[in-house]
């Protein structure tokens, strides 16, 4: 490898089918063998797929419906997305869920090219794509990417945006900033260099795709970071090499149209008093001022959504990337000594010391500026999604380095001692702990009867359930013996984690233990699965509604007894429209005001009447007192029951 420019100089080999065959394969087991169980969850996994189905009934693909009623919490393009792929392959919810599963390949390829990129200088001579590797085997196997790609949400969309993003711009300011031009660098012979133009609009591109993923943050997190690594690398001045005029057309090009059509379909119009509203209101006040400035205040109409305390957000980070964590403080103690090293390395012309700079500034400054953000603003667990990539890349670069000799690795720590010793102190004891634990309620859990409903098992925690994963918080030790094959499974398989990956890392086989290690969390993220397809009947409404189906027939009504996100994959898979009593709160309540909105909206003495007359009424509600309620003037016959929660006909 030779050093003639840092920016331009390249291992021979850098993408390995060896490693793209590893990744392909864990994307493939652990995503693609997830599409079809179980199925939607009720709230936002069912509302956003809901809507793209509706998106596609309506052939509008401007203003989102969901129930009929305007929805004007999120941007398009995760609706796009689900619509565009059941449009190729039918409305089916494992169709729906594809266009995520491949955002997640897309996102695995993405991190190992940056890893590539920042690592290859100190990964093995033979592997230089080692860094990118660990980076994207880590991303893969990750509690957090694994479970907040579940259902759909668009948290890990904004990951990938942000992987491309800092690429892009890495690649643009080489381009303009060579190294001999850089701010106290020697001056090698000079290379002729390629454009800028092309990085520079793939990265306008890009931005526009993070704009209608998730709104304005889209914009704040990359412009975010262009502008502090220029300030720390004393480069502001290149900005005007960036090409910033065709930049800007490009995005306002792909950004900008479905914006202004969204807000002249939907104009403002008078609006409810005392209810915290203006005046006069439309799509724009909503979307641009409540579902952003608002809502970053803590500040939003309707406030439906949870705030996790501060330091529970920087923990569940932590946890999100386990068990890769503990090669953390290793890799970020490595990246702050070589920013401490940094007059070292803008005086000394080596393409391994450019790297580690560059490498070290970026992540530091990705993660920092995600978590920053939400540390000040309004915040749940999974909000740190984005910044998850550059810690998985921090990982795998230490582990690249843990697989050269100490004697071979310039400006850091030793890797590998660093890697053996907070796995041995803090991995080891971390997994036998919960192996033990998983163990012992595989072992004691009481074996239910069969046909025994899991709701019967559980505790009820509503204050909970704001949050993404509140549920888990109702869990019993009846309840463990539903979950006993995950549970051992997961016991098993912490004993890899820690002990056995372990015991090949301390013998320095350490491509061996970062294999076993993903290997076996593997299994954990499978038996997680396996858990969530077993808690379905609490959190999903599929089974419900296919037995509404056998029964539903023309004029037939569809009611849900509470708030849309209570039940809304029962809308789903009926393909129903549905009434909701007391319900008009939450998620269509703003829409609701809007006269094209449907008569949905109803009440206790209007289910009553309804209950009474001609129609038959399929009501999906979680009180057994409903039925009793409701026997007091008609009928009462219950289709079905499951979860908690029953299904009640009229006829």
């Amino acid at each position: 490898m030779h050093e003639t420019s840092p920016h331009n100089a390249r291992p021979r080999r850098l993408w390995s089918p060896v490693s793209l065959s590893v990744i392909f394969f864990l994307w493939l087991i652990l995503q693609i063998g997830g599409l079809f169980s179980p199925g939607l969850l009720d709230d936002v996994d069912s509302i956003y797929i809901e809507i793209a189905r509706e998106m596609l009934q309506r052939h509008d693909f401007v203003t989102p419906y969901i129930d009929g009623v305007r929805f004007f919490d999120k941007p398009p393009l995760m609706y796009w997305m689900a619509a565009g792929s059941m449009h190729l392959f039918g409305v089916r919810d494992w169709a729906a869920r594809l266009p995520l599963a491949l955002a997640v390949l897309a996102l695995l390829l993405a991190v190992y090219a940056l890893g590539i990129r920042l690592f290859a200088t100190i990964s093995p001579a033979e592997n230089p794509d080692r860094g990118g590797f660990y980076a994207a085997v880590a991303m893969a196997t990750s509690i957090g990417p694994y479970l907040y790609t579940r259902f759909y949400i668009p948290d890990i969309l904004i990951a990938l945006w942000m992987t491309l993003a800092v690429h892009l711009f890495l690649i643009a300011l080489n381009r303009v900033q060579p190294v001999h031009l850089q701010p106290g660098r020697t001056s090698p012979a000079s290379q002729p260099q390629k454009s800028a133009l092309l990085p520079c609009l793939s990265f306008a591109a890009v931005m526009a795709a993070n704009v209608l993923t998730k709104g304005l943050i889209g914009l704040v997190f990359p412009i975010g970071f262009v502008l502090l690594y220029l300030a720390f690398t004393k480069q502001l001045r290149a900005l005007l090499k960036l090409h910033p005029l065709p930049s800007a057309l490009v995005f306002l090009a792909l950004a900008a149209p479905w914006h202004i059509l969204a807000a002249l379909r939907t104009p403002a119009i008078p609006l409810p008093a005392n209810l915290g509203l203006p005046a006069t209101g439309g799509w724009a006040w909503f979307y641009l001022y409540n579902e952003h400035i608002a809502r970053f205040l803590s500040k939003r109409i309707p406030h439906d959504y949870g705030q996790t305390p501060l330091l529970l957000f920087w923990v569940y980070l932590a946890i999100w990337i386990t068990p890769w964590t503990v090669f953390l403080p290793g890799a970020i103690a490595g990246h702050i000594r070589n920013l401490r090293h940094r007059a070292a390395s803008i005086t000394t012309n080596t393409l391994t010391l450019a790297r580690e700079h560059e490498a070290s500034l970026s992540l530091l400054l990705w993660s920092l500026l995600v978590m920053g953000f939400f540390s000040l603003s309004s915040r749940q667990e999974y909000y740190s999604i984005p910044a998850i990539p550059a810690l998985c890349l921090m990982a795998g670069g230490l582990l690249a380095r843990a697989d050269q000799s100490p004697d071979s690795m310039p400006i850091g720590v030793d890797a590998a001692k660093s890697a053996l010793r907070w796995h041995l102190y803090l991995l080891v004891p971390l997994t036998t702990v919960i192996a033990i634990a998983c163990g012992y309620f595989a072992l004691t859990a009481p074996h239910p009867a069969p046909g025994t409903d899991l709701a019967s098992l559980l505790n009820s925690n509503p204050d909970f359930y704001n949050l993404s994963l509140g549920h888990l918080f109702d869990l019993t030790g009846d309840a463990m013996g539903l979950f006993r094959a995950p549970l051992t499974a997961v016991a098993l398989s912490m004993l890899g984690i820690g002990i056995g990956s372990y015991l090949l890392r301390r013998r320095s086989f350490t491509y061996a233990a970062n294999l076993v290690l993903a290997a076996a969390m593997t299994v954990s993220l499978l038996a997680a699965h396996e858990g969530l397809v077993r808690f379905y009947p609490i959190l999903g409404s599929k089974d419900l509604a296919l037995a509404v189906n056998k029964e539903l027939r023309p004029g037939d009504r569809v009611i849900i007894d509470g708030w849309l996100s209570s039940g809304s994959s029962i809308l789903f898979y009926t393909g129903q429209q549905a009434g909701l009593v007391n319900g008009r709160i939450y998620g269509p309540w703003y829409g609701s005001f809007w006269p094209d909105a449907p008569p949905i909206f109803g009440t206790d003495d209007g289910l009553r009447q309804a209950w009474t007359g001609s129609q038959r009424i399929f009501l999906l509600t979680f009180s057994k007192q409903r039925a009793a309620g409701l026997a007091r003037f008609a009928p009462v016959h219950l289709l079905a029951t499951e979860g908690g929660k029953f299904i009640l006909s009229n006829r």
